[in-house]
Formats: C-alpha cells, sequence, structure tokens
C-alpha cells in the first residue's frame, strides 16, 4: 500500500482537538499523511513530514473531514413502499405497522436479490461520504430469515445488528409472547453468531419494555452488544432501558422527558438522532440542541430503510439537523462522524487523528460548514477508505 499525502487542505477537519481549533480539530491550510491504510501525521502544511510519498493530491484549498460514520441503517430488504410514503404525504400517519409490506417482500427475495440491493445502497452512500455504516436486520422475522439477512449484511459491513424484535411477525400477530420466547432461543440461537450488536423496537406497535429487557438480556447471554429503538413514535421505557443496559446507543430519541435527558447525560449511551426519518414522516424533530446543552453525546445517522427514511445521504441527515434540530454546523459535522463512532464504540474511524483507519472525504467546499449551507448539492469530491480512494 502507497503513502499518500494530501496538501493544501484549506481547512482539514481531524476531530482531534490536540491537532488543531476546537472539538473538530480544525487546521488551517493542513495537510494530511496517510500509509498502510492509517493516518500517519496530519497538521498544519508547513511542518509537514519531509519523506517523500509516493503519491500526492492537491486538494487546491478545499476541505478534508473524516468519512461519515452512518451508525444506523436497515439496508438488508426487498421491495418498495412508495405508496405508502405518499399516503403520508396526503396526511395519513406513520405508524410501525408498514413494516411487515417489507417482510412479505423480504422473505420471498432470493439472496442474491438482497445482497445486490444493499451493495448499491452501500456505494451510494459511500460516494457521499459514509465510510462506516452499521446494519440491522428485521425484515425476515422467522429463524431461517433472520439468518440469511445477517449473512447477506456480514458481506458488506462489520457491524452487523441482529434485530428479530423489528416487529412482531406477523404469524404471531395473535400471540406476541410465543414470537418473543422464539427471538429469544432458537432465533438467537441461530442468529448470533453472525451479528455483534442486537437492537429492539421498544415502542407502541412493537415491543413493551418488559419484553425488551427480556429480548436484550437473551442477546447478552449470547455475547450480543445491546443498542435500543427508543422514544420514537411517543414516550416510553425505551431510553432509560438503554442506559440501565448501558446500551451503545438510543436510536431516535425524539420524545424524551427531562428524566430520559438526564439519564443519557450521566451515562456512556449515544443519542443517536435520525432526521431523515422525520422528514420522510412529518413527524416531530428531536430536540438536539436540549441534548447537547445537557452533555448528552449525540450521533446522526441516515436510518436507511424502505418505510420510513429511504436515503443514505450523511451530508442531507446534517443539513437537517442544523435546520431543524438546533445543532450548529460544527456540532453536525462532529455527530455525522466521531458521534458514529461513539455510538458503535470505535476508536478507529470518525477521526483523523494519528493511528486512525484513513478515511477522508474531499469537499468541493472552503469549509465543512458547507455541508449545510448549500444542502443538496454533491460536495463529495473524493473518498478514501483505509487509505485506498474509493470515490473519485
Amino acid at each position: 500500500m502507497t503513502d499518500l499525502l494530501i496538501d493544501d487542505i484549506g481547512t482539514l477537519v481531524t476531530n482531534d482537538p490536540s491537532l488543531g481549533e476546537g472539538p473538530l480539530g480544525l487546521v488551517r491550510d493542513g495537510a494530511l499523511l496517510i500509509g498502510d491504510g492509517a493516518v500517519r501525521w496530519a497538521g498544519p502544511q508547513t511542518a509537514t513530514p519531509q519523506a517523500a510519498a509516493d503519491e500526492r493530491v492537491d486538494a487546491a484549498g478545499r476541505t478534508v473531514v473524516p468519512g461519515f460514520v452512518d451508525s444506523h441503517s436497515h439496508l438488508v430488504f426487498a421491495g418498495d413502499r412508495t405508496a405508502e410514503f405518499a399516503a403520508r404525504m396526503s396526511g395519513r400517519p406513520y405508524t410501525a405497522g408498514g413494516i411487515r409490506t417489507t417482510v412479505e417482500a423480504t422473505r420471498a427475495a432470493s439472496s442474491e436479490t438482497l445482497s445486490r440491493n444493499m451493495r448499491r445502497l452501500v456505494a451510494e452512500a459511500l460516494r457521499s461520504g459514509t465510510t462506516t455504516i452499521e446494519c440491522k436486520s428485521g425484515y425476515g422475522l422467522t429463524v431461517a430469515h433472520e439468518r440469511r439477512s445477517l449473512e447477506v449484511a456480514r458481506e458488506h459491513t462489520d457491524e452487523v445488528t441482529f434485530m428479530g424484535a423489528h416487529v412482531v411477525a406477523p404469524e404471531y400477530a395473535e400471540r406476541p409472547d410465543d414470537y418473543v420466547d422464539l427471538v429469544c432461543t432458537a432465533m438467537l440461537d441461530a442468529c448470533a453468531p453472525h451479528a455483534k450488536w442486537i437492537d429492539v423496537f421498544c415502542e407502541r406497535g412493537a415491543f413493551d419494555g418488559d419484553q425488551t429487557r427480556t429480548i436484550l438480556a437473551a442477546g447478552a447471554r449470547r455475547g450480543l452488544l445491546p443498542r435500543v429503538h427508543a422514544n420514537q413514535l411517543g414516550p416510553g421505557p425505551g431510553v432509560q432501558i438503554a442506559v440501565e443496559l448501558d446500551a451503545a446507543s438510543a436510536d431516535h430519541a425524539t420524545h424524551l422527558s427531562d428524566d430520559d435527558v438526564e439519564a443519557l447525560a450521566a451515562s456512556s449511551t449515544v443519542a443517536t438522532l435520525l432526521p431523515a426519518a422525520e422528514f420522510s414522516t412529518r413527524a416531530a424533530y428531536p430536540d438536539a440542541r436540549r441534548l447537547l446543552d445537557a452533555g448528552v453525546t449525540v450521533a446522526l445517522a441516515a436510518d436507511c430503510n424502505p418505510g420510513s427514511s429511504y436515503t443514505t445521504n450523511m451530508p442531507f441527515c446534517i443539513a437537517l439537523a442544523v435546520r431543524e434540530m438546533g445543532m450548529t454546523p460544527d456540532e453536525a459535522v462532529w455527530s455525522a462522524t466521531m458521534g458514529g463512532a461513539r455510538a458503535l464504540r470505535r476508536t478507529d474511524v470518525g477521526h483523523l487523528g494519528v493511528g486512525a483507519r484513513a478515511d477522508a472525504v474531499l469537499l468541493d467546499a472552503p469549509s465543512h460548514a458547507h455541508l449545510s449551507y448549500r444542502p443538496g448539492v454533491p460536495l463529495v469530491s473524493a473518498v478514501w477508505r483505509g487509505g485506498e480512494a474509493a470515490v473519485a
């Protein structure tokens, strides 16, 4: 693997305060040296190490940011829910029930179709700067189909989450406790070897607090780490359960009490906000300002799924967070990079400090603030993942 020097960087966002200004570790007129897939050096161009790199990229005064870390997605699916989206735009409210439409289509699809669709979405995300992405199961809801979904996900990412507890499978609609038993026994036995995380949709129309605790405990016994879909559609116990179980993240976190905010602030659980879901469902946006002012660690993720957030575009989510959720441009960029890494409990991604995996994005802009200042504009000019050119 060749050494690469990216120089004449107008603004280098390192997310390492020891290297530059503020929480983003901003370096003006900077340079970045990459070798063996990792960051070897980052700092002012005038202090660039003299050793020659094999390759040089002239950033021409543009901006370099860490690759985006998308810590919440549902990419293993088949089918289309355009009609549901159109109905919502005509006034029908969002509920969890539409998930069952995707379950039917996903079960009917071949593994090759599912893998091809996920490959397309991961490539799409990469083109907009996402270099690390998490993926959940949850559209199979049988032992065999959930295992297959995880096997497909593992072809494309290391961050794989078992989510057999997305909704109650249609065959168990009148026997939800029996479905919880299935998830906790045969389904987890088959699926745990293929996943790193376990997630539960703790929400009305899905799983209540007791069921959520039971499922997450069963996953923990098999070595899976917890995450929780929490407080999306209304107040509920999800955030408190996430904190109680030291979950890596409580995702959505839209409807929070003061106690919920205080619990998050006193914990290591990240509040992962998904503004594209509110955009696509015309729901109220979470109050990021309230969380940040309380000292909560906040991540942004795209929540790509066919029903409530069919986007892989993290710059879009950054723009929404700034416009609709009270975040500053700096906070939104940090949450889409370092915040996502914290939500995955990763220390090797989300920043460009020495030793980090060399995931870097060149923006055709003089500042990272242009990600929210110029919404909808394709600013990503080049992407390196592990030091290798992935988009150019």
